[in-house]
């Protein structure tokens, strides 16, 4: 029987050069669960064509402007809106024709998107915050603090939402994008709140848990350092998706008549102006909607791609 050790040292030392010094294997750099899923959305389709609708209405909410000369609130009955849009007229005032008022249905298509997009990022942070809060205490102490939370989250989440938010708006005598944001994040915490807990329980199993509370962490050091960071991924998922909830809410109480108002300029109020015409000028409703549809479609597009980024079991 040969001797191994022995052949495998000639194999090795005739495989390489006399002298040459023998360069070590680099390591590949470990990364994070943020690196990796920021590696993943960077080849998903989904969130390359959704970051860029979504960039593309933020320009529009913060700079309109840019888009329209014309101002969205001056009606002058001599443009019909029984005439057909000038759809050949790409970003005139006449281009999707005109309302009932004599108003620019392109300009308020572009003016209104500032109100959907104020009221969608304003709750969503608000619930985010509240939700997030209240969910990590509750989970983190468990017990007695834990109960009383979650009886008072029950509560809340036994109202149905827009029907609550309704009921909220009745209050106001004049409801502005602040009065629908307040309606919207009072009854929009509780499932921020649950998905929150749950993560937390989870977190707070860990070993490095453990190991900061041997060390003597403070209790605020384990939330912020330890227990935040790696609960957050769930929150963001679920926010993401619910901005574009929140765009809807919003169109569908101003639809309703108990949302945003004239003078405010909102998709849900054209749609319901338009409806009083959809027999004879169709485009007076068709347009907004079509715009209203394709910034939720954005936005929960956006949330999908982040969530199969951030969730290990769909990798």
């Amino acid at each position: 029987m040969p001797d191994l050790t022995q052949t495998e040292t000639v194999t090795a030392e005739t495989t390489s050069a006399p002298g040459a010094p023998v360069a070590p294997e680099k390591a590949e750099k470990a990364r994070s669960l943020w690196g990796d899923a920021w590696a993943d959305l960077r080849r998903n389709p989904y969130f390359v064509v959704s970051s860029v609708l979504i960039f593309f209405l933020l320009v529009i909410a913060a700079f309109p402007s840019l888009f329209t000369s014309v101002d969205p609130t001056k009606g002058d009955l001599v443009h019909h809106f029984l005439g057909k849009p000038e759809l050949s007229k790409v970003g005139s005032p006449d281009w999707l024709g005109w309302d009932g008022q004599g108003r620019s249905v392109y300009a308020r298509l572009v003016y209104g998107t500032r109100a959907s997009i104020i009221v969608a990022v304003s709750v969503t942070a608000i619930v985010t915050v509240i939700g997030g809060i209240t969910g990590m205490i509750a989970g983190y102490f468990g017990g007695m603090t834990d109960a009383i939370m979650s009886r008072i989250t029950d509560i809340f989440f036994g109202i149905p939402f827009l029907l609550g938010a309704m009921v909220v708006l009745q209050a106001f005598a004049e409801r502005t994008v602040w009065t629908v944001v307040f309606a919207l994040a009072f009854l929009g915490w509780t499932q921020i709140n649950r998905v929150m807990r749950g993560a937390v329980i989870t977190v707070k199993q860990a070993d490095y848990v453990h190991a900061a509370k041997a060390l003597g962490a403070s209790t605020t050091r384990i939330l912020i350092k330890h227990i935040l960071p790696n609960a957050m991924a769930p929150v963001i998922v679920v926010s993401t998706i619910a901005l574009g909830g929140y765009i809807a809410a919003e169109a569908t109480l101003s639809y309703l008549g108990l949302g945003l108002a004239s003078p405010t300029i909102s998709w849900g109020v054209d749609i319901s102006a338009g409806a009083a015409q959809i027999r004879v000028a169709q485009h007076i409703l068709l347009y907004p909607s079509i715009m209203l549809s394709i910034t939720v479609l954005a936005f929960i597009m956006l949330g999908e791609a982040v969530r199969n980024a951030l969730d290990p079991k769909l990798r």
